[in-house]
């Protein structure tokens, strides 16, 4: 495969802006690769890396840091801008507060400078725009990587992305970065772990600044880990000591705000409308915002996105412990962040995406996980079994939509989580394993086809390297050139 790869769902900043805590002045992009607050430090995993995040799943090392973006040869990311969320931090743990700052920084190398300061933070709207500003610092300002010139660009729309593609030379290269955010606590709100304090005039006048954004974000995932006053979130904290902090609105539905949030947001007033991306909804949130498409939303072309997302293999929000393809239903994570077969039909029919998560810990079974380890890893059998995860997201995908009647191979896309607080793949650690990638879900597509080609509806049956070519490019090249 020629093509380059595209991530719909990646955190480039979250470890270099955390750093930028640490100097002075802070917030700082350093242009200068050395540095630790650059966005272009490259910090791959060495041995001892991989040995302690298969031992114990830490990752500390840097996934999707630019140069490694360069290095993988991608020209087009969608960054998530990211407020650091409080209540990591709320409560003491064992009556010690240390304890949480420990588990965060081993979970996602957050500096104890940044924790510093998210805990005395009482404004995420101002962490969000710092972020943002993070980028701007080094847009179209140029760094030498393995003899290229390179340089990332904020793009504002697709022809920008068309135009930087006509700008490259061999010698010259440009990264494309579209913007997205995680989580409608960005507008400040959730900012009390224990009670409502969202002012209702500040969050809607925070929605109507990044709407005019010179880069206006492509889509806004609404829920994260925490209560963030607008709707109820999915269970995603799996570590014992701070799950309780995750208690507060947990499966619970969208409130008076949050409908009013969600009505300004899919304003689409001079062509400004950013949708809503479902990951981390409860499924009472997400059934609602089904039901607000279908019927105040009918008439308009509304995409559904899962930007980081997993199939869970059950049947629907309703019918949750039933499975269409019982064999299948073993191979996933039976949890309701991860995404029902009736919400793949949804998102295909209204032309939406799903961005495959690179994430032990929502992409496989306990026992899909356990068959896909190795004793003493060799690279490419490793590879083999490891890709076989995310092909078996491929191909349930495309069954249940075959099934439907629909084209099957059409919203399958890469929305890695990479620098997110992830437990990466093993052997699919960073951006430049995504080409190790596609070589072997290739093989995966090819061996499926082989035996299941006929079973497939006509307009289904396209050959192994198309397929492998829409999952790594062209569904999210497509789906960004008609919704940015």
């Amino acid at each position: 495969m020629e093509k380059h790869y595209v991530d719909i769902h990646c955190h480039p900043s979250l470890k270099p802006f955390s750093k930028s805590f640490k100097y002075q002045p802070t917030k700082q992009n350093a242009l200068d690769p050395n540095r630790k607050n650059s966005i272009w430090h490259y910090s791959p995993p060495n041995f001892l890396e991989k040995f302690v995040n298969r031992l114990i799943t830490l990752t500390k090392f840097s996934q999707t840091d630019l140069t490694a973006v360069a290095k993988s040869q991608s020209k087009v990311i969608v960054v998530a801008l990211y407020p650091f969320e409080k209540h990591f931090f709320g409560k003491e743990i064992l009556g010690i507060k240390g304890v949480t700052d420990v588990l965060i920084n081993f979970a996602a190398s957050i500096s104890q400078s940044k924790m510093d300061y998210i805990r005395s933070n009482n404004d995420y709207f101002v962490d969000l725009m710092d972020e943002y500003n993070y980028y701007q610092q080094l847009h179209d300002q140029f760094e030498n990587i393995d003899g290229k010139t390179y340089t990332y660009r904020l793009v504002r729309n697709f022809q920008d992305i068309e135009n930087n593609f006509s700008e490259e030379t061999d010698s010259k290269k440009i990264i494309n970065i579209i913007i997205s955010i995680e989580g409608g606590h960005s507008f400040n709100t959730g900012i009390d772990m224990n009670k409502d304090m969202a002012s209702r005039s500040e969050v809607l006048g925070n929605i109507k600044v990044i709407k005019n954004w010179e880069h206006r974000p492509m889509f806004l995932t609404l829920a994260h880990h925490f209560y963030n006053e607008l709707c109820g979130h999915a269970k995603s904290i799996t570590i014992g000591m701070l799950e309780k902090n995750q208690n507060r609105g947990l499966n619970s539905g969208i409130t008076e705000l949050g409908f009013e949030v969600i009505d300004l947001l899919l304003d689409n007033t001079d062509g400004k409308r950013i949708p809503i991306d479902v990951k981390h909804m409860s499924t009472a949130s997400r059934k609602t915002y089904y039901n607000l498409l279908d019927t105040k939303y009918a008439s308009e072309k509304i995409p559904i996105i899962a930007s980081h997302a997993a199939c869970n293999g059950k049947h629907s929000i309703v019918q949750w412990d039933q499975a269409n393809f019982n064999e299948q239903s073993e191979w996933f994570c039976d949890t309701d962040i991860n995404f029902y077969d009736s919400e793949l039909i949804r998102i295909a029919k209204s032309n939406g995406i799903f961005g495959i998560q690179l994430d032990e810990r929502r992409i496989g079974s306990n026992k899909a996980i356990s068959e896909s380890k190795m004793i003493f890893p060799n690279k490419r059998k490793q590879l083999k079994k490891k890709a076989l995860l995310v092909w078996r997201q491929v191909q349930h995908i495309a069954e249940v939509l075959d099934k439907e009647g629909l084209f099957c191979w059409g919203i399958q896309s890469i929305g890695s989580d990479f620098d997110g607080i992830v437990n990466p793949i093993n052997g699919l650690w960073t951006a430049e394993n995504m080409k190790d990638l596609a070589e072997e879900m290739l093989n995966h597509a090819e061996d499926y086809l082989s035996k299941n080609l006929i079973r497939l509806n006509d307009f289904n049956r396209i050959n192994a390297e198309t397929i492998i070519e829409r999952v790594m490019h062209d569904n999210a090249m497509e789906f960004i050139k008609k919704n940015y």
